[in-house]
């Protein structure tokens, strides 16, 4: 019987050498994995990765936290030290098979075993080399350590992220390392294809500031037009009036009124044509110059009706509304449960665990969910024996060694 099952996705064939642990770099092999890469996780001995104690809550029925399982399905886990000189030459005999390599140690520490980039490219030269850090390779903070809440904070999103008379505010989700891992799996797709082009591997310098910085968006680029920074607004848009949060009579509301055409059917449907008569109100340029007297208007008329009553009336008119969900109330949501996004997959601990599925859709290739986040080591035996032919006695004997 296989050790696992046989890979579907579009990046079947593939193997992925995994030195990444807590979330940016996780993410981006989970994505690889999803898609057919068979992934080895490499952690160390007796405790791997960090993220397996980042608890509670646990994974019902398991030891591993939440945290954990929710990046590393489609995984085998081998347990090595690559400190110990025994370990570095088992990780580059199966680098040696490998296609790709994601880390996110700090720069230069892999240099130490031999595994740095320089190191392996000169003997692996069609190696796919992906490195995600705080900072990334080079530039004056280098060296320095990444953290999720650091990044928000540097990267200019906390400023821009809660009420206008309230303190910055990080985003409720480390949207930093999410974002890091999954511009990391677009450059290792590209370089996979420049592989196939060339047969040459190359080196992916992920900088988690780098792509905090690029996805400031809209909000990046009001500045680099004005030269002025942009305020908080809660949750309002910069850009765009009305489109915000407004209270109603049991809730709130999220209203999206994204042109004229659309702000004019919400007039004339809801007895409000007065305000097309008023320069103030008339286009979206002025509504936003009129950012608060559009807010103070429009306030008392969503205030009188209850969120369902608005958004039974706003989805009969095709404008932009919804409900703002609690976590029960988005998983409950029927397009939620119509759309697979909760997977179960069979745990080593003997139970099913959820995770929340895979978002990409490929009509001929779907992702495809082959093995549960997996126990610490789980797959040591195996792997060393199918890919390096060693026997159970050798194996005993590096485990003995703490090389495994």
């Amino acid at each position: 019987m296989p050790d696992q099952p046989t890979p579907t996705g579009p990046l079947k064939g593939l193997r992925v050498f995994d030195l990444t642990r807590v979330l940016a770099g996780p993410t981006c092999v989970q994505m690889l994995a999803d898609l057919g890469a068979d992934v080895i996780k490499i952690e160390k001995p007796g405790s791997g990765d960090d993220t397996r104690g980042f608890a509670p809550p646990h994974s019902p029925g398991t030891q591993e936290s939440a945290y954990f399982v929710g990046v590393n399905r489609n995984k085998r886990s081998v347990t090595l030290d690559i400190a110990k000189p025994e370990g570095q030459q088992l990780a580059r005999a199966l680098i040696a098979q490998s296609d790709i390599l994601v880390e996110n140690f700090k720069v230069g520490a892999l240099a130490k075993y031999g595994l740095g980039y320089d190191q392996l490219h000169a003997d692996f030269p069609g190696l796919v080399y992906c490195s995600i850090t705080g900072f990334g390779q080079t530039g004056p903070y280098a060296p320095r350590p990444g953290y999720d809440s650091l990044i928000q904070a540097m990267g200019g999103v906390m400023s821009l992220t809660g009420e206008p008379d309230g303190m910055p505010q990080k985003v409720g989700v480390p949207v930093a390392d999410l974002f890091a891992g999954l511009y990391g799996c677009i450059g290792v797709l590209a370089a996979l294809r420049h592989r196939e082009a060339t047969g040459q591997g190359q080196q992916i310098d992920i900088g988690m500031l780098d792509t905090h910085v690029a996805w400031l968006a809209n909000q990046g680029m009001n500045y680099l037009a004005t030269g002025e920074n942009p305020p908080r607004l809660g949750n309002q848009h910069p850009n765009i009036v009305p489109y915000q949060v407004f209270p109603t009579a049991d809730g709130h509301v999220v209203l999206s009124i994204g042109n004229d055409p659309t702000f004019k059917r919400f007039c004339e449907a809801f007895a409000l044509t007065h305000l097309l008569e008023d320069a103030r109100f008339a286009t979206n340029a002025a509504r936003v110059t009129h950012r608060q007297l559009v807010t103070d208007t429009l306030t008392p008329v969503l205030g009188a009706h209850p969120t369902a009553w608005w958004i039974e009336r706003l989805e009969a008119l095709k404008i932009g509304c919804g409900p703002i969900n609690k976590l029960s109330q988005v998983f409950a949501d029927p397009q939620v449960i119509a759309r697979g996004m909760v997977t179960e997959l069979a745990h080593g601990a003997g139970v099913p665990v959820k995770v929340i599925s895979n978002p990409v859709r490929l009509s001929e290739t779907p992702v495809d969910y082959r093995l549960a986040p997996p126990l610490l080591g789980e797959h040591t035996d195996a792997v060393l024996g199918e890919r390096l032919g060693l026997d159970a006695a050798a194996i005993a004997a590096l485990r003995a060694r703490g090389v495994i």
